[in-house]
C-alpha cells in the first residue's frame, strides 16, 4: 500500500473509485455483474465472502483481477485435503543467531496479507477450514500461545464447489457465518460464452489495472458504516431475521416447512452493511428497502440451515428468501 495520506471520501469519490473497480474487474470478467457488485460490497465493507459454483467459471480469475484492480498484499491459498493449520497461520522455526545459538523465529503464513485467496476452501478438511476462523474473526492468528496482528484491511475471499461434488468437505457452521456474503456462481448466457472465448483463446488475455489502494478501501468502508440508517429499516431488517427463526409465530409457511436453524445477529449486521453499501454504490445516502432486499439473497443464503425436508425436497434458501420478502411487512 501507498504511504501518502489520503483525505476523507465523500460520496462522489466513493461512487468513482467503485466505478472505476468494477470496470477493471468487467475487463477480464464478461458479464456475472451482480457476482462482482456482492463481492465488491464484502470488499469494501473490509468483510469476508464465499464464492459458490462448479469448477471452471471464473471464481478464481474474479478474486485474481480484483486483487490486481486494488494495490494490496495479496496471497493465495490452494486447499487440498492434506493441508495443514501451519500451511496457513505459519510456524515457529529454528535458525542460527549471529553467534550460532538456536534461536526460535515465526515464520508468518499466507495469511498475513491484505486479501486472501482462499481458493476451493471446502476441499481441506474441518480442522484446516477452521484455521481461518480467529483471523476472519479477530484479525489476530495465534501460535504457540503467541498472538500476531493482521493488518488492515483485511478480507477473505473464498471459492468452493457444491457440497455434492466429490472430494468436498461442508464449512463449519461457525465460519459460514463468518462470511458476511455467499454469492452464487452460474453459467454464463451464449452471448457472455462468446465472448469469454474472443479474450482467452487469443496470445493476448486482458488483466485489470490497479485503480485504488488499501487506504482508499478503509476509507470508503468509513464512509459506509457512517451512513445513517432510518429506524423502520432497522426495525425491518430485525422482523427478517425473526421470521427465519421456524419457531417465530411470523415465519413464512417456506420457513416453518424446511428451515431447521435460521439466520444469526451476524446476519442483520450483514444486510443493514450491505444495504449501506449498496446505496452508496447507487448514488444516494438513503438507505431504503430495496437496499436491504438487494443484498438479502447474499446475506442469508448461507446463514438458512434446511431440516431434513428441505434437504430431502432440494429447496434453494432462495426461494425461502423471496418468500420472507414477500411475506414480512415493510
Amino acid at each position: 500500500m501507498t504511504d501518502a495520506p489520503v483525505q476523507e471520501i465523500n460520496l462522489e469519490q466513493f461512487s468513482r473509485l467503485a466505478q472505476a473497480i468494477e470496470a477493471e474487474v468487467g475487463r477480464v470478467i464478461v458479464g456475472q455483474k451482480e457476482v462482482v457488485r456482492g463481492v465488491l460490497i464484502c470488499v469494501l465493507a473490509g468483510r469476508h465472502a464465499l464464492l459458490e459454483g462448479v469448477p471452471g467459471l471464473g471464481k478464481t480469475m474474479l478474486i485474481r483481477s480484483l486483487a490486481d484492480a486494488l494495490d494490496l498484499k495479496f496471497a493465495r491459498i490452494q486447499f487440498t485435503p492434506d493441508l495443514m493449520p501451519a500451511d496457513i497461520t505459519g510456524t515457529d522455526i529454528l535458525e542460527d543467531d549471529e553467534s550460532g545459538r538456536k534461536v526460535k523465529l515465526f515464520q508468518p503464513g499466507p495469511v498475513f496479507a491484505n486479501l486472501i485467496l482462499a481458493d476451493e476452501i471446502n476441499r481441506a478438511t474441518p480442522k484446516t477450514q477452521s484455521a481461518l476462523l480467529e483471523a476472519m474473526q479477530e484479525q489476530t492468528v495465534t501460535v504457540a500461545n503467541r498472538s500476531y496482528h493482521l493488518e488492515a484491511p483485511f478480507f477473505v475471499l473464498a471459492t468452493q464447489n457444491p457440497l455434492e461434488m466429490e472430494g468436498t468437505y461442508p464449512l463449519p457452521e461457525a465460519q459460514l457465518d463468518r462470511f458476511m456474503f455467499k454469492v452464487n456462481v452460474s453459467y454464463p448466457s451464449v452471448s457472455d460464452l462468446v465472448t469469454v472465448l474472443e479474450r482467452t483463446t487469443g496470445v493476448a488475455t486482458p488483466r485489470a489495472s490497479k485503480v485504488a489502494d488499501g487506504r482508499q478501501i478503509i476509507e470508503m468502508g468509513k464512509l459506509a458504516l457512517n451512513t445513517p440508517v432510518a429506524t423502520h429499516v432497522n426495525e425491518y431488517v430485525a422482523r427478517l431475521i425473526v421470521a427465519s427463526h421456524p419457531e417465530d409465530a411470523t415465519a413464512p409457511e417456506k420457513v416453518r416447512g424446511f428451515v431447521r436453524y435460521g439466520a444469526s445477529p451476524r446476519g442483520a449486521q450483514a444486510l443493514i452493511i450491505g444495504a449501506k453499501i449498496n446505496a452508496l454504490l447507487e448514488g444516494r445516502f438513503n438507505v431504503s428497502f430495496a437496499d436491504v432486499e438487494a443484498v438479502a439473497p447474499f446475506a442469508l443464503r448461507h446463514r438458512l440451515l434446511l431440516n431434513f425436508e428441505g434437504l430431502a425436497e432440494g429447496i434453494n434458501p432462495d426461494d425461502i428468501i423471496a418468500d420472507m420478502l414477500r411475506s414480512v411487512p415493510k
